[in-house]
This record gives C-alpha cells, sequence and structure tokens, in this order.
C-alpha cells in the first residue's frame, strides 16, 4: 500500500480487517517494524479519537509520531497552483510538503471541506497536493469528502460482532441520517457507503429525508429510503450520522427531532447494534438511553480506530 487516501487504495480489505483483529490481540507484535522511522500527523482541524489512535498505533509499531496543528501553530498554507500569493497564505504547500518528506517516512494529514464550494471541496485538492509533492506514502486522517480510517474501523467492529452472531450470515446495516444543531460535511457517510458497497457482504440501506441524498459515486448499490421506520425494520446494525446537503451543497434543511433514534425504533430491528463515529449530541443526534444501552457499540467502535491505523500503518511500511 502506497498512500491510504480511501478504499481504492485497499488491495485486500478482508486482509487488513484480519490484520486489524490480530493487533487487537497482539499490540505488539510488530513492534519492531517501524523502528528508527517517523511519523508525522498534520491536523488542519481539531481531533481526539484520530489523533490519540493514530498515535498509539503508530508507537505500538515502534513508529516514532510528532503532532502538528497547522491551523494554530503553523503558517498559513496556500494550495493552488499558480497562486499570487498577495493575501494570508505564507507558504505554498510546493514548498512545505517536500520539506516534510525528509522529515518523516510516512505523513498523515486532516482536513475538512469549507461546505460553501462543492466543486472545491470536492475535488480534494488539500490532500492531493499532499501526496503530490510529499514524496512519502501520505495516509488521510480525514479529508474533505472521505474519512476511510473511520470507515476501515467501522468494518471491522462490525465483523467482530458477527463472529458473536454466526447466525447472522448476511446482515442488514442501515445507515441512517440523524439531526444536529449545524449543518456537517458529508465525509463519514460517504465513506462509509462507499466502503460497505466495496465489502460487498450486506444487505445496505441508507434512509434520509428527502433532498439529503448524497453523491451517488459512494451510494450506488445501496437502497435509498426516505421513511426510517421502513430502512430500520430488521436491521442488524444502525449506523447513526448527520450530514449536510450535497445537491444545494452545506446545507441543512430540517432538525426534525423525529430522526434522532429512540429505543422505541429499535423495537423495529434485530436487536441492532447502534454506531456512531463520534462526538455525538446527545439527545440532538441520540438520545441517552440508546447510547447509554445495551445496543449501543459505540465505545467499541472508538477504541477500534487504533487496531484500524495500525493495521493501514503496517501495511504501508511493510511496502
Amino acid at each position: 500500500m502506497k498512500n491510504f487516501i480511501s478504499i481504492a487504495d485497499v488491495t485486500n480489505l478482508d486482509h487488513l480487517i484480519q490484520q486489524a483483529l490480530r493487533y487487537k490481540k497482539n499490540p505488539f507484535e510488530d513492534k519492531l517494524l517501524g523502528q528508527g522511522k517517523k511519523i508525522g500527523l498534520l491536523f488542519l482541524n481539531p481531533s481526539l479519537r484520530t489523533r490519540f489512535s493514530t498515535q498509539v498505533a503508530a508507537l505500538n509499531l515502534g513508529l516514532e509520531p510528532l503532532v502538528f496543528n497547522v491551523d494554530k501553530e503553523g503558517w498559513a498554507l496556500e494550495f493552488e497552483e499558480d497562486a499570487i500569493m498577495s493575501g494570508n497564505s505564507v507558504e505554498h504547500i510546493k514548498d512545505a510538503a517536500p520539506v516534510l518528506g525528509k522529515y518523516f517516512d510516512i505523513l498523515c494529514i486532516r482536513t475538512f471541506p469549507s461546505l460553501k464550494n462543492r466543486e472545491d471541496d470536492y475535488s480534494e485538492l488539500y490532500i492531493s497536493q499532499f501526496v503530490k509533492y510529499a514524496g512519502i506514502p501520505v495516509v488521510s486522517l480525514e479529508s474533505a469528502t472521505l474519512h476511510p480510517l473511520q470507515s476501515l474501523t467501522d468494518i471491522l467492529t462490525i465483523t467482530e460482532c458477527l463472529h458473536s452472531t454466526p447466525e447472522i450470515k448476511k446482515p442488514k446495516i442501515v445507515l441512517t441520517w440523524a439531526p444536529h444543531v449545524k449543518p456537517l460535511p458529508q465525509c463519514v457517510a460517504n465513506s462509509f457507503a462507499q466502503w460497505i458497497n466495496a465489502w460487498g457482504k450486506a444487505e445496505f440501506v441508507i434512509t434520509h429525508p428527502e433532498d439529503y441524498d448524497l453523491d451517488q459515486r459512494f451510494t450506488k448499490g445501496a437502497h435509498i429510503l426516505h421513511n426510517q421506520d421502513a430502512a430500520l425494520k430488521n436491521a442488524d446494525f444502525v449506523y447513526v450520522k448527520n450530514w449536510s446537503t450535497y445537491q444545494d451543497y452545506g446545507k441543512m434543511y430540517t432538525n426534525d427531532p423525529e430522526w434522532m433514534l429512540s429505543n422505541e425504533q429499535l423495537k423495529l430491528t434485530n436487536n441492532a447494534k447502534v454506531m456512531h463515529c463520534l462526538p455525538v449530541r446527545r439527545n440532538v443526534e441520540l438520545s441517552d438511553e440508546v447510547l447509554d444501552g445495551p445496543q449501543s457499540i459505540v465505545t467499541t467502535q472508538a477504541g477500534n480506530r487504533v487496531w484500524a491505523a495500525q493495521s493501514v500503518l503496517s501495511e504501508i511500511l511493510k511496502s
């Protein structure tokens, strides 16, 4: 594996999942793999789970991680080609990325969409420029449109749960939109849809209010329903996530509390496990009764972020 930006970089998803599960049982199995190598983690927006889980994963492999919050500690970067830098940006990515490539063996980048211009966000300019100019492997810690480490974690968590429920041969997985106080990116939803469709081992349903359709490049293959109760029927896993509109980009048309998952709705499911990527707005996106209830695997899911990251970093180091 040269880079890790999307599912397209993965040649054997099952291998990646099984390796992650193996690391969960024995975190230091490959503790010398990254010995003498350094990994740089650059954050253009805040992080908690992504930052710490990737650091722990790197340390488990013998890598030395260094973290830099570009948005707070660094120069304002320019990413456009042929830019006349007479504004706020101080350093061009063409100058910064090659230097970072000299300092590190692997570079991890976390960016975020503006939610103002769809064409700009979906061009993935920021992370693609790092890939173009760094000269070393680049790992996405979330980009403007995708969150691949989260999605690998999600499938890893689902796989782990299925080991204890062998009677479920082909799980029904539902991705449901949830209310929020502000418009959020489509990254997690896009990525989850992309990875579940590529995995190909589930009946996959996406449910959301009308006008919240995601980019079909990521959802093709899923069943799309606007009736949440109908979508939840006999579900084995329910993934809860808010996202803003894609067509009329970055908007929030509705904040209908009826879309917040409740225990009453979970009765429609096959005792479904409930997932969320965190952070979560309690009693807005998900109720306390669901989050703290026996069907929630949110904490397990978040814990698995370490093993997903470790599996990815291991593949890059081995190649």
